[in-house]
């Protein structure tokens, strides 16, 4: 059975994790949005229009697994519907990010994937990370168009709006997040270099995902 952060850890849990998010400048102000499991069939999530830097437990929200609040005197995040479609298409998920973090959003207002180019983004993401279809933001419509996009990954770009990660935890959903960024990064010096980017192997690829997942992530954890 899964174990679950209580709903005063989740709440305590996602007021730190926005302030590391701020200091590792994936999100400013009270853009992005955080939410993670609080039990089977909760969900704790940032508050709309409160900024970071002054969040605290108590303005952290909660709802079902249909996106009705069922603790909380402020209103959800408005990208509620994303959180919610994100953990009923992927059962592992524990934890949502959702940045604004500057090379990946450059690619989603491209409309282009961050490319497989390296390593650490097809080891923890599982390959090359898609953007999504255009929606207006808070729609069920955005929401649909990100599970699509995510299709076995890890994140996915959001066109004309940033990224969205998702882990089985929330120090782990950060870590998909950086290298997310790092590689959309790389991506976009390369792209303004004018020089050829080789992407990974599809076979490869698959391999050091499978290795990272099966293996390494437990590592990290001190599970093997």
């Amino acid at each position: 059975m899964d174990k679950y952060l209580s709903a005063n850890e989740a709440r305590a849990a996602i007021v730190e994790m926005g302030h590391r998010l701020i200091e590792k400048r994936l999100v400013a102000g009270s853009w992005g949005n955080i939410s993670c499991r609080a039990g089977q069939q909760t969900i704790a999530i940032t508050p709309s229009g409160r900024g970071y830097e002054h969040l605290a437990p108590s303005d952290v929200v909660l709802l079902d697994d249909t996106g009705r609040v069922i603790d909380g005197e402020r209103i959800p995040s408005s990208e509620s519907k994303l959180h919610v479609a994100i953990y009923a298409a992927c059962p592992e998920a524990q934890a949502v990010i959702h940045t604004h973090s500057i090379y990946a959003s450059a690619l989603a207002a491209m409309h282009r994937p961050v490319p497989a180019i390296i390593e650490d983004i097809v080891q923890i993401c599982g390959g090359s990370v898609n953007c999504a279809e255009y929606a207006f933001p808070g729609t069920q419509e955005l929401a649909d168009a990100a599970v699509k996009a995510l299709a076995g990954r890890k994140a996915a770009l959001l066109a004309n709006h940033g990224a969205v990660c998702w882990g089985k935890s929330l120090d782990d959903a950060l870590v998909v997040a950086e290298i997310l960024e790092k590689a959309a990064q790389i991506a976009v010096i390369c792209s303004s270099c004018g020089g050829k980017v080789y992407e990974l192997d599809e076979a490869d690829a698959a391999a050091m995902h499978s290795f990272y997942e099966q293996h390494y992530s437990k590592r990290q954890m001190g599970e093997e």
